[in-house]
């Protein structure tokens, strides 16, 4: 009944929809319930360790009989920039006085690395059926040895450029990230994010532009928009945000009553967060020092000096520094049971596709 079966037959599940990896909002419990439901369930691996991610992948391998996609950063990473770093903690400075903090005091550094040869180690052990990246593709060497271990590749393109270069470079599939998708834009051939097509123009330009299956992301959170993404020539979709409400995501209360409040006009694209451009609800500090600031330090290392200040006000019940990754469609989520909501998304595209063609 799908108009287009090639990402079901290639990644073997019920349904040609893919769960967003979202970091830091998600682990194994919301994998389960996607891949459960038919989906691909995606873990998002780039703010774990090597121990952590292999301890998450054999809790869904016990819990589920299902394929599992294990999503990885391959950024270039940027050196701590002092000058940069000390103008950053001058413009939050206020913010730590506020809440009573000592900004000399050590932080941790953020945690996002790159795909590395501890990781691909991991891939090797377990063997998942897809893994995919996010801003590029890892070195040759690396990426050979994924695809050895049996893996489906993956990775996201913005605009037609990256998706041409990531065909040939290897990736199986490509993931199409439209301008209104939640979490970090996938660049990695451009640093223009003015430049950055929306999902109705960027698919099936990159339809034409190659000949892997291209799955479609951004702004899509019911069968109206799984129906559009066929319709442009999507084999299918991956969707994040429509599941952030779900009782399986681990957004805390603050933040899920934020987005519970969210409109199509609630999300911002900022830099102020991690240094690298993503789109989120706005917050405090996207609203005050941003949403894009020159001051911010290179991904990852803005983060850094933030997460004081977010412990410190989520434990007031307040969301000013934390991370809200969402997209422009997020107002169309459900309160409602991952597995169960994959279903109905299945259910609503395939009628709105049937009632298109009569």
């Amino acid at each position: 009944m799908w108009p287009d079966r090639r990402i079901i037959d290639l990644f073997k599940t019920e349904f040609p929809i893919v769960l967003a990896p979202m970091a830091g909002v998600m682990d194994a419990d919301l994998v389960i319930a996607a891949a459960q439901g038919g989906a691909l369930g995606s873990l998002p691996c780039a703010m774990l360790t090597a121990e952590k991610a292999r301890e998450q992948v054999n809790i869904i391998r016990q819990r589920v009989s299902a394929p599992v996609n294990m999503n990885f950063f391959c950024h270039q990473p940027d050196d701590l920039d002092p000058q940069r770093e000390a103008r950053w903690k001058g413009r939050l400075a206020a913010y730590y006085k506020e809440l009573g903090l000592d900004s000399a005091a050590p932080v941790n550094a953020a945690n996002r690395a790159p795909f590395d040869e501890a990781m691909c180690e991991v891939v090797e052990e377990l063997k998942p059926e897809v893994v995919s990246f996010h801003f590029g593709l890892p070195e040759q060497k690396l990426l050979k040895r994924v695809k050895d271990a049996g893996a489906i590749v993956m990775s996201s393109a913005t605009i037609v450029k990256e998706a041409v270069w990531l065909q040939e470079h290897g990736a199986d599939v490509i993931i199409a990230q439209g301008a209104e998708a939640g979490g970090h834009r996938g660049m990695f051939l451009t640093d223009n994010i003015a430049e950055q097509p929306g999902i109705f123009a960027l698919v099936p330009q990159v339809v034409d532009a190659v000949k892997v299956p291209v799955v479609a992301a951004g702004g899509i959170a019911d069968g109206r928009g799984i129906a559009a993404a066929f319709a442009l020539g999507a084999s299918g979709v991956q969707i994040g945000s429509a599941y952030l409400r779900g009782p399986e995501s681990k957004v805390s209360p603050a933040a899920r009553a934020a987005l519970a409040q969210a409109r199509d006009d609630s999300t911002v694209i900022t830099n102020v967060m991690t240094g690298r451009p993503a789109r989120g609800v706005a917050n405090r500090l996207m609203s005050e020092i941003g949403p894009i600031s020159p001051d911010a330090p290179a991904f990852p290392h803005a983060a850094t000096a933030l997460a004081p200040l977010k412990a410190a006000a989520e434990k007031l019940g307040r969301t000013d520094f934390t991370n809200l990754w969402a997209g422009q469609a997020l107002p169309l989520g459900r309160e409602m049971p991952a597995a169960e909501l994959t279903r109905t998304l299945a259910s609503e595209a395939l009628a709105r596709m049937g009632a298109l063609s009569r």
